[in-house]
């Protein structure tokens, strides 16, 4: 298979163009390169640098090929409205313009590197009322201490469960929104194209090559950091936060995966997946476990502090992508985030 990868110099994208040249398919890779990623580095021999949103430089570059696996975004959480047209310029326009050259170039097949953030908050369950539909947490709620979601019947807090593809979209962050913009306009350019997609959504993704104190860097690789330089890593709320952490290997094994479906799936094919490990964890075990990787005798700190705008449990349902992709991660966090913790990093 002769395939397109957007972000290919990238954390995910570098894991995702190993694997599929390990199994013997061409890669076209494509980077920006942002500085943010990847500081003043420029694209290795064999990578095409290109802005996504460049519509005279997909021509040359999608003749042949079979399907494009998109990676390439802006992440992060976008936390002030000034970040609104980076995200909205590379993730949105960046997409259309580049699924305006696929049907230009007759290429009909992507899988689309999204995120459990078009989730927004998780699933939520009142032992009395069943499932609820909380709101944004208060400034002032989370001030006092008071870091969980409520039910509106009787005020209890609410246990988490896990979400499946089906769930409410309800995405509350800069980034969050650009994702879901993303998956609309490929599921658009699926009907007017009469094309197929499969939307990965990944859950905490982390391993080797990870970048470190970035905005591209995950809370286990901030861990790390803190940890490296003899302070106790810092944990926001109570700790209790539930998330699911998948392992960057597992990653680029669900998006083999979902290329092999798209390319087989009949015309007209829209689908989402979650992408997750299966085996729920609580922040501050996360950040034990790394500290336990490093043998560091220093505990995390759990601080009372909080980001507005985080959610408080978000755990996926592995299943769908389990029965119909028939991907299921083989790295748990457990054994996973202890060997992160020594793992080599990108500066």
């Amino acid at each position: 298979m002769r395939v397109l990868l957007t972000g290919s110099e990238g954390f995910i994208g570098g894991a995702v163009a190993g694997a599929l040249e390990a199994r013997g398919d061409e890669v076209v890779r494509v980077d920006l390169m942002l500085p943010m990623a990847h500081g003043e580095a420029t694209a290795p021999a064999g990578t095409h640098q290109l802005d996504v949103r460049d519509a005279d430089g997909w021509t040359d570059l999608l003749a042949g090929v079979d399907a494009v696996c998109h990676q390439a975004a802006v992440v992060g959480a976008g936390v002030t409205v000034s970040d609104l047209p980076a995200y909205a310029g590379v993730n949105d326009l960046g997409t259309a313009v580049l699924l305006a050259a696929m049907h230009e170039a007759g290429v009909d097949r992507l899988v689309l590197a999204s995120s459990m953030v078009v989730y927004g908050e998780g699933r939520y369950t009142c032992p009395s009322h069943g499932d609820q539909v909380p709101g944004p947490r208060s400034r002032a709620a989370l001030e006092s201490g008071d870091v969980e979601n409520h039910c509106p019947v009787c005020d209890a807090a609410l246990g988490w469960g896990l979400v499946d593809e089906d769930a409410r979209l309800d995405p509350r962050s800069t980034y969050a929104v650009s994702k879901l913009a993303q998956e609309g306009y490929a599921s658009a350019w699926v009907r007017q194209a009469d094309a197929a997609c499969v939307s990965l959504r990944y859950h905490n993704v982390y391993g080797p090559r990870m970048p470190r104190d970035t905005p591209y860097s995950g809370v286990a690789a901030m861990f790390r950091s803190s940890l490296e330089r003899g302070q106790a890593p810092q944990v926001y709320e109570d700790g209790g936060q539930m998330r699911d952490f998948v392992h960057v290997s597992d990653v680029a094994a669900a998006n083999l995966a979902a290329l092999d479906a798209v390319t087989s799936a009949p015309a007209g094919h829209v689908a989402a997946y979650n992408v997750a490990s299966g085996n729920p964890i609580s922040i501050r075990e996360v950040a034990t476990l790394v500290a336990e990787g490093t043998g560091s005798s220093l505990t995390p700190e759990v601080t009372g502090g909080y980001r507005l705008g985080d959610v408080r449990h978000i755990v996926a349902s592995p299943e769908r992508a389990r029965r119909e992709l028939g991907f299921a991660a083989a790295v748990t966090p457990h054994e996973g985030l202890r060997a992160f913790a020594t793992a080599p990093l990108r500066a």
